[in-house]
């Protein structure tokens, strides 16, 4: 669980510019599906990103869940989003990001209390024998950690037998702090004045931390409690 202070930023009128900071090419290792694991959604698609002056910018577009940047396509190249401090929201599919320091969230629910989605991508090192015909990951991840890699890198082909285990974090402001969550135990903790009321409603309606609409639903209730 995580706190800290939310603070505005004023806003700034600023060019039409999607800045970069490294190119790429666009092979990468790939799911059967012809996707890569790194990639939120299955393949780039077309998106658009409005400027905190109110410009648009139409633009091919994925989210990167290991290194948490925005990445767009142009003449079969991959370039990092640079400068999100720039960018107000980014429409990809059916989904808002906004951006929080460097990297981006989900919009979960626009609400008198927002609820956000943080997807956290892990880089899982092939695992290797560990006794009694098992393996382990734990040894090669060392080996990884050890190398200098460019931000861009999780662009690009990934070794061999990693996969990438992606984990969401959710976020929702209370009392001027933005406070966050991965399960049923850490959200009721962080709201023991509405406990009973809160964990009777993920009961009846079964609700499932790792399922995103699971989620609205809960922020959505949440939001007509604290009324």
């Amino acid at each position: 669980m995580i706190i800290f202070n939310v603070r505005l930023i004023k806003t700034i009128a600023v060019p039409l510019l999607i800045c970069v900071i490294l190119v790429l090419p666009v092979d990468g290792q790939t799911r059967p599906d012809g996707s890569a694991p790194q990639f939120l959604y299955p393949e780039f698609t077309k998106s658009k990103v409005r400027m905190k002056n109110g410009q648009m910018q139409n633009i091919m577009l994925n989210y990167n869940t290991v290194s948490e940047k925005m990445v767009f396509q142009k003449d079969e190249k991959l370039y990092d989003m640079a400068n999100p401090e720039m960018i107000d929201t980014v429409f990809l599919q059916d989904s808002r990001f906004v951006p929080v320091g460097k990297v981006f969230y989900r919009i979960v629910l626009v609400a008198p209390v927002a609820f956000y989605a943080q997807y956290k991508g892990e880089l899982q090192p092939p695992g290797t024998p560990a006794g009694y015909g098992g393996t382990s990951q734990v040894s090669n991840t060392k080996n990884m950690s050890s190398v200098q890699l460019s931000t861009g890198y999780y662009n690009l082909d990934l070794p061999a037998d990693y996969t990438v285990k992606t984990n969401i974090i959710y976020w929702y402001s209370k009392a001027g702090n933005m406070l966050s969550f991965v399960n049923e135990r850490q959200f009721l903790k962080l709201n023991t004045d509405k406990e009973t009321e809160l964990k009777q409603f993920i009961k009846q309606n079964k609700i499932r931390f790792d399922r995103l609409p699971d989620i609205v639903k809960l922020a959505e209730y949440y939001n007509q409690l604290i009324q």
